[in-house]
């Protein structure tokens, strides 16, 4: 057994020792890719093991932050860190939707049409200042990202798997920009927040890139094969009846709160609960402890509300009514022996 949060909850009921399944995974491979991160990333190890649990649990991922931080460089660190195909596209208000799903065009040597992919046909999209184009263009992303899938001229294509969006945003600039609709933010499993680097870690970035660019020289350490292995893991990790219910009753919570107008979906508890799982799996376990789900209620979570106008006023944040949602809660206890 482990104590959560001061109570006694359940550790393990297979035959196997607590751990040993994710301990013989080759090392475990996402801390792997998080160490090979912080070659690159000075002192974020927190929001890389966002980005990464987000891989593991096929998600994708909202960074937004102010310009400078390493949003764009940290998305390119943990696509080279993984053996997939990575491409990056720049949206800018006159990009088309096309320019995106691909298109067809007529063949006159077979005398037809013919499929033209476009840029979305890759493993890891970087959707660099996604809310710089226009809500049709934007519209054209969440069918890969829901289906993982694009329909161009009435015929379906499958994108590659795996597959996954990093999109950056800007929060304080608004000349240009075209805040993303709630059924877009409702496909961000995460929005993760890097922050401003502390005085020692800034002085670090400073000598690290005095002569070039470490990015170039950075390595993958897993393999298409080791990350889906991950990704299927991840799916299997245990879960009890009680810490589901206590996931519902989090997202549940946010529709009944007196500052919020629109409140978590379904899709919010399915993200939390997959989430968790891959969380489980970077520790090394491969159950779920209540802490796994509070720890990411708010990176989760806190996207999906909309807010009354007097919340804003009050200057009440989406996050501030996660945490106070999560403090709230009764955490699930189960014993076993």
């Amino acid at each position: 057994m482990i104590a959560a949060t001061g109570r006694i909850y359940l550790k393990n009921t297979g035959k196997e020792p607590a751990g040993t399944l994710m301990d013989n995974m080759k090392n475990n491979i996402m801390k792997r890719i998080v160490n090979n991160m912080s070659k690159i990333i000075v002192g974020k190890e927190k929001a890389s093991r966002l980005l990464v649990i987000s891989l593991a649990a096929e998600g994708h991922v909202l960074l937004e932050d102010v310009p400078g931080i390493g949003k764009t460089t940290m998305a390119y660190a943990m696509a080279k860190s993984v053996g997939l195909s990575f491409n990056r596209i720049q949206f800018t208000p006159d990009i088309l939707p096309s320019d995106i799903t691909g298109f067809t065009v007529f063949n006159q040597k077979i005398n037809d049409f013919e499929y033209r992919s476009g840029n979305i046909m890759s493993n890891i999209i970087l959707a660099d200042e996604i809310n710089r184009t226009s809500p049709k263009t934007q519209a054209s992303m969440l069918e890969a990202m829901e289906e993982k899938q694009v329909t161009v001229d009435g015929k379906t294509y499958k994108l590659p798997k795996p597959f996954m969006v990093i999109a950056t945003q800007n929060p304080v600039e608004y000349m240009g920009t075209y805040p993303l609709p709630e059924a877009q933010l409702d496909r961000f499993l995460m929005k993760i927040s890097i922050g401003y680097p502390t005085k020692t870690e800034e002085s670090s970035i400073l000598y690290r890139f005095q002569k070039s660019n470490p990015l170039h020289d950075l390595k993958p350490v897993a393999s298409l094969e080791e990350l889906t292995e991950l990704q299927a893991h991840v799916r299997n990790v245990r879960v009890d009846e009680s810490l589901a219910a206590y996931i519902v009753d989090l997202v549940t919570a946010t529709r009944k709160h007196d500052m919020v107008s629109l409140g978590c979906s379904p899709r919010a508890s399915l993200s939390l609960f997959r989430a968790a799982q891959a969380a489980a799996v970077y520790d090394g376990r491969d159950f779920v402890i209540p802490e796994d789900i509070r720890d990411l209620a708010v990176p989760v979570l806190s996207h999906r509300l909309v807010l009354k106008q007097e919340a804003k006023i009050k200057r009440i944040t989406n996050e501030s009514i996660i945490s106070e949602i999560v403090s709230r809660q009764t955490i699930p206890v189960k014993a076993k022996v």
